[in-house]
């Protein structure tokens, strides 16, 4: 019987494939004497996320998250990576419209970058918006890998025109630490874990507040970087005005009182500071929010306890709110991707397949360039799976029997038991993956590659 050969066994022998080639020197047509836009290293870090609470890990530039990255629409990109680590690595360059080769896939084609060696990437900015850039190698059962690690930071393109209807900015990271698995629900599956969290790299309690003055407009752009946990967010006292998704504007901006991020996901809202206190913008859930899921927001003079009120009657998430009422057009093709659990056992991690084969069996979606098609997600697992397209973006149309318009994205949560459509023009030539970003279960069989053909 041919042995099946898991992902992890499989990027390394791409990684030893790709040792001839792959070097400090700039990738074709990009001059060796080129000075970088961005040099990161890839190394080990260890941060404090709470007095005495020390978390090793594996950062960029010594800290973990790396650095916050500002580009302009259009601008010609030259990032130098040096990998410092003992594992080969990859950068991906989440959300951004890349070549196969630079956009940090192994799969697509992307050199992994071996230990003590360093590999260049130069691309485009664009499109803009607020995008994030992360390993994206295999863990498997290794919780010291991939996304599990302190390997993420933002990217922010700035558009040619940018509003700025704001006083104020912020990114804000959140982050599990120190996961391990352990058997949960009723099958006893393996699952992550985790024993504590943060936003950026400090706890909540430790670290400086965020300062802001009665009146403001502060923008938050929140990036869920979890291996693989969702997330509400609240600020006690106040609200949010969503204005973009995973970096897009959306069609209609609208006010609540949390959000709502699956893994990988990015919402950027404004929030008037109209409630003077010292305050807590953190995780509903209480345990969460107690192991470091938060940060301090405190309003100039003031300076007594930090409050935590939970919201009252929060409205449901639903894409559907920014968007405008769905009027279906037709589309090239539908293509149907049908998503069921694999139960491995009880004290092992289930597996996933789509359309019931687990990669790297799995079918590839055949596309033409030039041409758009709607894909069907039909989730008949008991689990949500946030789901990413690579190098593209797609328009909800519709959202657990919902129509809609207008919302942009890539990444979208698909519900448990729910069907969730979205359209994308197959603009962007070359190998495409497409997955969940939950960690585990992309490790465990749920990808697929999208191959252009003629």
């Amino acid at each position: 019987m041919r042995r099946k050969m898991p992902r992890r066994e499989f990027l390394e022998c791409m990684s030893s494939a790709c040792l001839s080639f792959v070097s400090s020197s700039a990738l074709p047509g990009i001059a060796e004497t080129s000075k970088a836009d961005v040099t990161l290293h890839i190394s080990p870090v260890e941060i404090e996320i709470a007095p005495g609470k020390i978390i090793k890990t594996t950062g960029y530039n010594g800290s973990a998250p790396g650095p916050f990255l500002r580009f302009r629409e259009g601008q010609q990109v030259i990032v130098d990576v040096f990998n410092d680590t003992k594992d080969p690595e990859l950068v991906h360059w989440h959300g951004l419209f890349l070549p196969s080769e630079v956009d940090g896939s192994a799969e697509e084609g992307t050199p992994l970058i071996p230990p003590s060696r360093s590999q260049r990437y130069s691309f485009v900015a664009r499109p803009s918006g607020t995008r994030w850039y992360h390993t994206h190698v295999a863990a498997g059962r290794d919780l010291k890998r991939a996304t599990y690690t302190g390997q993420f930071g933002m990217v922010y393109i700035e558009p040619t025109r940018e509003p700025g209807q704001y006083d104020a900015e912020y990114s804000l990271c959140l982050h599990g630490w120190q996961p391990y698995l352990s058997a949960a629900g009723g099958e006893g599956s393996l699952e992550a874990v985790y024993q504590s969290f943060s936003i950026n790299d400090r706890a909540l309690g430790h670290g400086e507040p965020i300062r802001v003055r009665e009146g403001q407009r502060v923008l938050f752009r929140i990036l869920n970087a979890s291996a693989t946990l969702q997330h509400q967010i609240a600020l006690a006292g106040h609200q949010f005005t969503v204005i973009s998704l995973d970096g897009n504007p959306v069609a209609v901006p609208q006010t609540v009182g949390v959000l709502s991020l699956g893994p990988a996901e990015r919402v950027d809202a404004v929030v008037t500071m109209d409630t003077p206190g010292v305050w807590i913008l953190g995780e509903l859930d209480d345990a969460i929010r107690s192991n470091g899921l938060g940060v301090v927001v405190e309003y100039e003079n003031r300076s007594e306890t930090p409050q935590w009120v939970a919201p009252h009657a929060a409205t449901p998430w639903d894409y559907t709110l920014f968007g405008l009422p769905g009027k279906l057009s037709e589309a090239a093709e539908m293509i149907p991707l049908v998503f069921r659990r694999k139960f491995a056992g009880n004290n092992w991690v289930d597996h996933w397949t789509i359309n019931n084969k687990e990669y790297p069996k799995t079918d590839p979606i055949l596309v033409r360039n030039n041409t758009k098609y709607r894909l069907r997600f039909d989730n008949q697992s008991d689990e949500d799976h946030p789901v990413h397209l690579h190098r593209h973006t797609f328009e909800l149309t519709q959202f657990a029997g919902k129509s809609t318009a207008g919302v942009f994205k890539d990444v979208v949560v698909v519900p448990r038991r729910k069907t969730v459509e979205v359209d994308f023009l197959a603009n962007h030539p070359g190998l495409t993956l497409f997955h969940c970003h939950q960690q585990l279960h992309m490790d465990f069989g749920f990808m697929t590659l999208m191959r252009y053909v003629d």
